[in-house]
């Protein structure tokens, strides 16, 4: 026991610059020295927090760090919020987490205002440290439980993904040996700091290794843009649809686009992630700029679990292979371990970068793991030694624009509109964001037709943007097999080979 590795990392790197935001730069040492303020703020005398579930929301940048950090260094399980959250959203993970206590920024406090019967724990309001002073925190043991990331899964409700600190440092040191991260990188980071891709792929692995993290609030075009122009980055990470914003914006000729083309041309490594980059992206951003995309594979459970190679083949439309200190298998339907090239199989993951288990949920826990092996539900088939993702298992995941939502949960909400009766939510494959989020309802006898546009104004507040429905089919029944259960693969089919769909169609937006 002793330090964290991140932390005493950290100490080594000194007065390097960590993070720079809004025109500040934030070095190590001053990181340190804020998340020390914070553990003690939150420790308040006590020795440890004893892995008290701590909540918070910030957008990405030195607070939300010196928080997460000041979290762990006091002994507590971060639970990061999402700042596009409803308050539905947010009422859950505090629920469910048994959160005892939630940091937020002062200008989001707020959001986070709910009555006692939802959240009685305390508030705190960050602050900027004033001076240095020495502070004793308690000494932490790798094994501990460090987050707890809430990850929609098959059930109604998010699961929380419960991870360590040592399953974190080996996807750190996973990701930093196969994509060779160095003092000398610098990133932008725009991306959820709710997911693993903003948290430990970007954040934590830049940091590990002494880099500098340049983060925004948002994905701001034309500001990231005019920093690749000037040549500021050395890596970049993105999900697909950023990328075909990214192209269409090029295409348009906006700006400076040979500045811009080759800022991005420049870098060392582009990697995409979070849902599957379709091939005719690929292609065309390595006409636009030279770069061939790396795509990986990962999951909120797992970290990154396979990846194309830094050197060598980058294949579109595969994922590559398996990373550092990770072990994957394909397993049959019929339960087989499947040992020959190109046919399917469940991919199944060990190693230390596996997660603990779901936080109370101990009977998803069992169901998700075969031995101790950690059953994705996704499904690939390997080519000349490189995975390709073929589906899901389940039909009740969708994975759109980089977020991975429960159609379950969705319809959930859905079923509380007056106008539905019944409702069925699907995922239909686009080519721009993976897949979109198509409902298909039984309109309650009496109610007025029910439109696209009138549905998505009902949904906002109450579901995040990303999970808003961009497709509405009305239907008088909804196909169901032999037990009674709505048949969602055969509805799938059918609406992908007809005209079912009429209204057009409305991208995801967050």
């Amino acid at each position: 026991m002793g330090e964290l590795s991140l932390i005493s990392r950290a100490r080594s790197h000194g007065d390097r610059i960590a993070l720079r935001a809004d025109g500040l730069e934030h070095t190590y040492a001053a990181l340190l020295d804020a998340s020390a303020s914070v553990a003690a703020r939150l420790l308040n005398g006590a020795a440890d927090l004893a892995e008290a579930r701590i909540a918070f929301l910030a957008p990405g940048g030195f607070a939300y760090l010196a928080i997460q950090w000041g979290i762990w260094r006091a002994g507590g399980i971060a639970v990061p919020l999402s700042i596009s959250a409803t308050p539905r959203e947010l009422e859950h993970a505090l629920r469910d987490s048994g959160a005892t206590l939630v940091v937020t920024l002062r200008e989001s406090a707020a959001t986070m205002e709910f009555p006692d019967e939802i959240f009685s724990g305390s508030r705190l309001i960050y602050e900027e440290p004033g001076s240095s002073v020495a502070r004793e925190l308690p000494e932490i043991d790798p094994a501990r439980r460090a987050m707890i990331l809430y990850t929609s899964g098959t059930t109604s409700t998010p699961k929380g993904v419960v991870t360590t600190h040592a399953c974190i440092e080996a996807q750190i040191r996973s990701l930093v040996e196969a994509w060779e991260w160095t003092a000398d990188d610098r990133i932008p980071l725009f991306l959820p700091m709710h997911h693993v891709h903003g948290i430990i792929n970007i954040a934590c692995c830049a940091l590990w290794s002494g880099a500098l993290v340049e983060s925004f609030h948002k994905f701001d075009i034309g500001k990231i843009l005019q920093r690749v122009a000037d040549g500021a980055y050395t890596v970049f990470m993105a999900v697909p649809t950023i990328y075909v914003k990214l192209i269409e914006t090029l295409e348009a000729g906006v700006g400076d686009p040979d500045a811009v083309r080759n800022g991005f041309g420049s870098m060392r490594l582009m990697v995409s992630g979070s849902a599957a980059l379709p091939a005719s992206v690929h292609e065309k951003w390595r006409i636009l700029t030279g770069q061939s995309l790396l795509e990986r594979y990962g999951m909120t459970e797992t970290g990154m679990i396979i990846s194309n190679p830094l050197h060598g083949e980058r294949r579109a439309g595969a994922v590559g292979r398996p990373l550092p200190s990770v072990q994957v298998r394909l397993k049959s339907e019929t339960g087989e371990i499947v040992t020959g090239e190109r046919e399917p199989g469940e991919i199944q993951v060990r190693g230390p970068i596996v997660f603990q288990g779901y936080w109370n949920r101990p009977e998803a826990t069992t169901e998700s793991f075969d031995g101790d092996w950690f059953r994705t539900g996704d499904v690939a088939v390997i080519e000349d030694g490189y995975y390709r993702i073929m589906g899901r298992l389940s039909v009740d995941i969708i994975k759109s624009g980089g977020y991975k939502l429960s159609a379950l949960e969705i319809e959930a909400v859905l079923l509380d509109h007056p106008a539905i009766r019944e409702c069925v939510v699907v995922g239909m494959k686009d080519d721009t964001w993976g897949e979109i989020v198509v409902v298909v309802a039984v309109l309650a006898t009496g109610e007025d037709p029910l439109s696209l546009e009138q549905l998505r104004g009902w949904s906002r507040g109450r579901l995040s943007t990303y999970k808003i429905p961009s497709k509405l089919v009305i239907l008088e029944t909804l196909p169901r097999n032999a037990m009674g259960k709505v048949a969602k693969k055969a509805l799938i089919a059918t609406l992908e080979s007809s005209h079912a769909i009429t209204e057009g169609h409305q991208p995801p937006t967050g």
